[in-house]
């Protein structure tokens, strides 16, 4: 009986522990499948929660604030399971591998960055050992600049802004640098002062010689520091200036000289060139400025597709020689947006230059816009196809202007002047076949002759003669072209002319303001013909 009841209670016993044992197990599985159901619908609803999230009135500002609103959310959620997952420092962004990032939308995609161009490079003159106090020689750091610049196609010399570099005499050469070199010009150079850095007399201070693509660019200033070269030209005699007739000896027979500067040693005979181009294709130059050059500002020589814009050049109106731009056996050349007061002409354009259009220019101080001299010491000048439009002149003493000497062959032809602004020019227009800058010169029956010029809405005042054509004897200017002139005297310090023809033969297409009854209608009876050796 005993025995019995201890099998009964037993079995009740065992019982009752399979049955706590079995509601335990089931009690488990449903928290584990409650905990994954709830992780499942937390990942397919992101994309809801993080836009209502968006819309809601953020508490507290920051980058994290939207990833660690759902972090916590996550955590509070998940206390009941047995096993949580680790908690993340990290933004859920920043883990792609094992937490993919709650977003609302597809991230913008950046397109990747264009590939540097092939073997481009930045050479500072700072890193070559330059000072840039004014005082030290920087020479050798410019030189050692561009022989690492030379070496790569697209490379790029920094001349850093804030800094006044001292260089001398120096050339920036090739034919073995490689294409499209960049000088970038933000700073200012100067040139020494002392005749020992120039020798015996150099042609140019700073050159480009013998390279395809060079672009000299920036917002800094080349000053050649040219007074104490100005001053021993003093008095100078400006056999330009025989137009001028003063009034009651009101007028100085010679411009005062210069104050002196630093300089007090004689320098050489020969003034330099400020900065050169020669024998390159592609050259370009565009916002510095160059001012001060003992000589011409800027020239080109034998080069092919020069282009010119935006920049300045500046010295005294009573500077002698100092031309603005200089042109010389240079082809396709475009040069607008420029701004020129030099002692000279504005814009020189020598034998051997074609092609060339000029717009939208600034001139004055200065000669005015020239095309010669040309035929000097009997030598064979050619030029043609030259535009010169859309162009304001103060104060010069010329407009628009051809001069030749006597002696010279060769011809200019092509030639367009239109809508030139003049303000208190001294001779608006001229041809000049008798040209001669000292006193005396030989009388010599050949010339260069002038043919197919073109004179259109020249308009403005000037103070001493309207228009001045001397032409030769032998070689008399034909196909002449005139219209929509309109030029008003100021009376200023001189005698004021009438204009003044001589063997020039052309049209007048409009009535002109005042009359230019010297122009011959028509072409000469007869006109020497130039022989084969002499004819462009």
């Amino acid at each position: 009986m005993i025995m019995r009841r201890s099998l009964n209670l037993r079995t009740i016993t065992m019982m009752i522990l399979m049955a706590v044992l079995v509601w335990s197990i089931t009690l488990e599985t449903c928290i584990a499948r409650r905990g994954r159901h709830w992780r499942h619908s937390h990942h397919q609803s992101s994309s809801d929660l993080s836009d209502s999230l968006s819309n809601k009135k953020p508490k507290s500002h920051g980058n994290n604030h939207h990833n660690s609103h759902n972090n916590n959310n996550h955590h509070h959620k998940s206390k009941p399971k047995p096993k949580p997952t680790p908690k993340v420092k990290t933004p859920p962004k920043a883990d792609h591998d094992n937490n993919p990032p709650v977003v609302s939308r597809p991230p913008k995609v950046q397109p990747p960055p264009l590939p540097p161009v092939k073997g481009s490079q930045v050479f500072n003159v700072m890193d070559f050992g330059a000072k840039g106090d004014g005082k030290c020689d920087d020479t050798k750091a410019f030189e050692a600049a561009w022989a690492s610049a030379c070496k790569i196609e697209a490379s790029m010399m920094i001349v850093p802004p804030e800094y006044i570099f001292l260089v001398g005499p120096i050339s920036f050469s090739g034919p073995n640098c490689q294409a499209n070199i960049v000088f970038q010009l933000d700073g200012t150079i100067i040139a020494p002062t002392d005749s020992k850095s120039w020798g015996k007399g150099l042609m140019w201070w700073i050159e480009f010689t013998k390279l395809i693509g060079i672009k000299v660019q920036g917002k800094g200033v080349i000053d050649g520091r040219g007074s104490g070269w100005w001053q021993q030209d003093y008095p100078f005699n400006d056999e330009e200036n025989k137009f001028l007739v003063p009034l009651n000896n009101s007028v100085q027979q010679h411009p005062p000289m210069p104050i002196r500067s630093e300089l007090d040693e004689r320098m050489p005979s020969i003034k330099p060139t400020a900065l050169r181009f020669y024998g390159s294709f592609g050259a370009e130059v565009t916002g510095i400025t160059i001012q001060n050059s003992p000589q011409c500002h800027l020239k080109f020589d034998n080069c092919v597709g020069v282009v010119v814009h935006d920049m300045v050049v500046s010295s005294p109106g009573d500077s002698p020689n100092t031309d603005g731009i200089h042109l010389q056996n240079t082809k396709d050349v475009l040069i607008h947006g420029t701004t020129l007061a030099c002692g000279d002409d504005c814009i020189s354009i020598q034998t051997g230059c074609s092609n060339v259009y000029i717009h939208n220019v600034n001139c004055g101080p200065g000669h005015g816009i020239s095309i010669g001299s040309l035929g000097k010491d009997s030598t064979k000048a050619c030029v043609s196809n030259i535009t010169v439009r859309d162009v304001t002149m103060h104060n010069t003493m010329n407009g628009v202007r051809i001069k030749t000497w006597q002696g010279g062959v060769g011809s200019v032809k092509g030639i367009l002047f239109s809508n030139i602004q003049l303000n208190e020019v001294q001779c608006p227009i001229v041809i000049d076949q008798f040209y001669c800058d000292h006193s005396k010169c030989k009388n010599q029956t050949s010339a260069v002759a002038v043919e197919g010029v073109t004179y259109e809405r020249i308009k403005g005042t000037y103070t001493v003669k309207p228009v001045h054509f001397a032409c030769s004897d032998n070689f008399p200017c034909v196909d002449v072209q005139l219209s929509s002139i309109e030029l008003k005297p100021v009376p200023e310090k001189y005698h004021m002319s009438d204009a003044f023809c001589w063997q020039t033969f052309g049209e007048l297409n409009t009535p002109t303001l005042p009359p230019i009854d010297c122009l011959q209608i028509g072409k000469p009876a007869r006109n020497r013909v130039q022989s084969d050796h002499d004819v462009c």
